[in-house]
């Protein structure tokens, strides 16, 4: 067995061929709590300073898919994604490359932007929820056949159109999720695969006909299902560094746990355990590359991030607990009364530990960015160097998205 405390190294420029892999170790391999910390900043990119990068579909092919969102409280969520990787990075980036078909845009466990070559491996997500949305009273409409053949019928003759080119209206009581029929078929259509996002302005989508926004190059390719299913496995645990099924299903949300389940049961793993913050082992799973990754793994950068909710390290909320005892929820569809913390609240990562979290918000008519109020969390204290740490960090945002820092900086 080989002993606890080794870690994984970093996937960013890994050259990922999942079907390389030929063997699998029997034994056990134990994965300690500051190893399993360090492997899964490393995995998501966040174990090293975001400067020097080149290539920024190097950084979205590693993490697999980057979350969209539309709310802007200091930067959109894809953004601040990218820019926690890439410090040269810039707002709009991630439209530029949609445009040029780099990637695509279609539903992981939300909306997301994937690199383009992972298409001929989505097919059977187009298929997926296009039957989810047949079957789902939300994408039920009392449009006819005819209504919907003739929104199709004006985005293939006029070109790319977004949801405000129809007028449809939502009928009955208005409410929180009812939307227009026509924006309701288009995400129909586009979930199924016949439409595709054409490109953003302002973040307004765009819909086309898939065969006229997916190069021809990924639309020829077509692999079987078992194919399909064994690179999403392969390689969301690639990403993952260590994972239980569930942590595998979840990561597309393109599989089903049954299928992950037969999957594991063919595919040669290397079994694991691995220490959460609390001291518990837990079992899972790795690929058999682990013990040479585990090797080269290095220390995580020491300065301090200001980290987005939707991000890769932070999204999945048990996981985010399990190693590193961060208990985190953000509050945006919870009622103002009820708040813990705040409307949009950032966890604070130093080194491999979050640490804290932080309320603020752009206010780009003054041009500044706002600090509302910053907690740390318990066995941490405010020493001149993290605050030092956390000033540079804020100043490093405010220049990504435009505004100047105030002045004041309420702690806690």
């Amino acid at each position: 067995m080989h002993p606890p405390g080794r870690a994984l190294t970093f996937l960013q420029n890994f050259a990922f061929d999942p079907f390389e892999i030929r063997h699998s170790p029997l034994m056990v391999l134990d994965i300690d709590n500051g190893a399993a910390r360090r492997l899964w900043l490393g995995s998501t990119g966040l174990a090293k300073a975001p400067v020097g990068v080149d290539d920024l579909m190097a950084v979205i092919r590693d993490l697999g898919f980057v979350q969209l969102d539309t709310i802007r409280n200091v930067a959109r969520a894809h953004d601040h994604i990218l820019w926690s990787r890439d410090q040269s990075y810039r707002e709009g980036g991630l439209e530029a490359l949609l445009a040029e078909a780099e990637v695509f845009e279609h539903f992981t466990h939300d909306a997301s932007a994937l690199p383009i070559d992972t298409y001929p491996m989505w097919r059977r997500q187009f298929v997926r929820k296009g039957e989810y949305a047949k079957g789902s009273s939300y994408y039920r409409t009392d449009m006819s056949k005819r209504d919907v053949a003739a929104i199709k019928a004006r985005i293939r003759d006029e070109g790319p159109l977004s949801t405000h080119a129809f007028d449809t209206k939502v009928k009955g009581e208005a409410g929180m999720w009812k939307r227009p029929p026509h924006k309701v078929e288009l995400d129909r259509m586009w979930y199924a695969g016949e439409l595709a996002t054409s490109h953003r302005i302002g973040f307004k989508k765009y819909y086309d006909l898939a065969e006229r926004v997916i190069p021809k190059k990924h639309r020829q390719v077509e692999h079987s299902d078992a194919h399909q299913v064994d690179w999403l496995c392969r390689g969301a645990l690639a990403r993952l560094g260590f994972g239980t099924l569930g942590d595998i299903q979840r990561f597309w949300a393109a599989v089903s746990a049954a299928e992950v389940k037969a999957w594991a049961g063919g595919a040669e793993l290397q079994p694991v355990r691995i220490q959460g913050r609390d001291g518990a082992w837990r079992e899972g799973f790795a690929l058999p590359d682990i013990a040479l990754r585990m090797d080269s793994v290095g220390s995580a950068t020491s300065r301090l991030r200001i980290v987005n909710p939707f991000d890769p390290a932070v999204r999945d909320r048990d996981r985010l607990a399990q190693l590193f005892g961060f208990e985190y929820r953000i509050e945006i569809f919870v009622p103002a009364s009820k708040r813990k913390w705040g409307y949009y609240v950032y966890p604070l990562l130093e080194g491999d530990r979050f640490v804290g979290r932080i309320d603020m918000k752009a206010d780009r008519a003054k041009g500044e960015l706002v600090v509302k109020q910053v907690w740390l969390e318990r066995g941490y204290d405010w020493t001149s160097a993290r605050v030092t740490k956390l000033r540079a960090e804020l100043a490093r945002m405010a220049r990504f998205v435009g505004v100047e820092v105030g002045d004041a900086l309420p702690l806690s």
